[in-house]
């Protein structure tokens, strides 16, 4: 398991699905397409529409395009 990244900041938050531990599945907001208050990411940058983002339950790190 990896730390969570230092630039990480609860401020900077995406709610995109963790492709590693996917807590998000069991949860009935996040599959009605809302914001949880619990499944979120941390988003550690971006370049363009590409996002960075860190679990902060299972720490896996992932870039996602955002664009389609």
């Amino acid at each position: 398991m990896l730390p969570i990244d230092p630039s990480a900041d609860k401020a900077r938050r995406a709610w995109l699905p963790c492709p590693q531990c996917g807590d998000h599945e069991d949860c009935e907001i996040c599959r009605s397409g809302r914001t949880c208050r619990h499944h979120w990411r941390y988003l550690l940058g971006n370049v363009a529409h590409v996002v960075h983002l860190q679990c902060p339950n299972c720490t896996h790190v992932w870039s996602q395009d955002t664009s389609g």
